[in-house]
């Protein structure tokens, strides 16, 4: 299958919106790796956004100590 590629380009965007987009787009890559989609994301500052975004609780707590 030919790969297909997305481009989006937001302007006018704040830093938070930008975190919330690469969130709601990890997200979007997760809920469809189940039906065999493989989703490649790039994104200036993605990594670190993403970790911090998926942190869960005990991770969240240890690091306000």
């Amino acid at each position: 299958m030919k790969e297909k590629v997305i481009t989006i380009k937001p302007k006018g965007i704040s830093q938070k919106q930008w975190s919330n987009l690469l969130l709601e787009l990890n997200l979007m890559k997760t809920a469809w790796k189940p039906y065999g989609v493989e989703l490649n994301i790039q994104a200036p500052g993605i990594v670190k956004t993403i970790k911090w975004g998926t942190k869960v609780g005990a991770q969240l707590s240890e690091k306000n100590q």
